[in-house]
């Protein structure tokens, strides 16, 4: 009889905690739709967690900000580190100011294990030097990033979004579906990831927003190769300035110390590939650290930007 009741009692624990796992983000405004476990031809199934304004209607159409680290984005109490990016408190605010456009979040989750494979730029990572390759891979088994060999899969997590999210985000919601309002948001690699599908998909997407981008890809400035490789590739690969938007910004606190030398280099880039102010923004923020508080701090800015009326 004891034995059944310490079974009985395990599963109950077990099936809790996986109810847990399931139960939808708190949100201050507006309410959440997910998508569960989502299946990709291209990548590891993951949730989708969809943010619909209040007064959400078929009859409107809203523009669509994709963001990447789904699970952080909402409730913070729902967050391993008990921070979130609030962005339903961020949005609800431009939209009751009337300063935006009307539209929806499409919070991506992660895929845990996989998440730097799936957010580090592939094309800037395969045209280093073997040696290069070598260098960094060795760099991310010393973080605990890879146990192994280590090979980007973001051209397939950008398949994913693009050919598979995108058309069943555009079928089943009242959005509109061209580029002018079609963005693309993230922090530290998901910057990096977002700036990316920008240069992959300059058809698809109008803007992206990169804050706190983690240049380095690795987590050390000695002997890394990557940023220089980015840099490269964005000279060639940059979309056209008067058809897009985007937006930078760094701290200088904990991760994000290791950005504004390189963030400079990339503002001389864009620069010289005819942004300007209408187009282009990048700011820092002594004093900031790399956390979802800081990015909620300052999210007004690049959502505003991007989604202006």
């Amino acid at each position: 009889m004891n034995r059944k009741i310490s079974l009985f009692i395990i599963f109950f624990i077990l099936s809790t905690q996986l109810k847990a796992q399931n139960f939808l983000p708190q949100v201050v405004s507006g309410k959440i739709e997910r998508l569960e476990n989502f299946q990709s031809k291209y990548i590891t199934a993951r949730n989708i967690d969809i943010w619909l304004p209040n007064g959400y209607s078929d009859t409107t159409k809203y523009a669509v900000l994709y963001m990447h680290d789904g699970q952080m984005l909402y409730d913070p109490a729902q967050c391993w580190n008990k921070q979130a990016w609030n962005v339903d408190d961020v949005a609800s605010e431009l939209l009751a100011k009337n300063k935006t456009k009307n539209f929806i979040v499409i919070g991506i989750w992660n895929g845990a294990q996989t998440r730097h494979q799936d957010y580090f730029p592939q094309k800037p990572f395969e045209q280093l030097s073997q040696t290069e390759k070598d260098t960094v891979v060795a760099q991310l088994q010393r973080a605990g990033k890879t146990t192994g060999n280590f090979q980007p899969q973001s051209d397939k997590y950008l398949q994913f979004i693009v050919k598979e999210l995108k058309p069943y985000i555009d079928k089943k919601y009242a959005v509109k579906t061209n580029r002018e309002n079609t963005f693309i948001a993230g922090s530290s690699m998901g910057g990096l990831i977002s700036l990316y599908a920008i240069c992959e998909y300059p058809k698809i997407f109008g803007g992206a927003a990169c804050l706190s981008t983690h240049w380095v890809g690795t987590f050390t400035l000695e002997n890394n190769p990557v940023p220089n490789s980015l840099i490269k590739y964005l000279k060639n690969k940059l979309p056209n300035h008067k058809n897009h938007k985007i937006y930078f910004d760094c701290g200088d606190q904990t991760l994000d110390a290791m950005y504004p030398n390189i963030q400079m280099k990339v503002d001389n880039v864009i620069k010289s590939k005819g942004y300007a102010k209408k187009n282009w923004i990048t700011k820092y923020f002594p004093g900031d650290d790399h956390s979802e508080k800081s990015w909620n701090k300052r999210l007004n800015i690049p959502i505003e930007f991007l989604l202006k009326k």
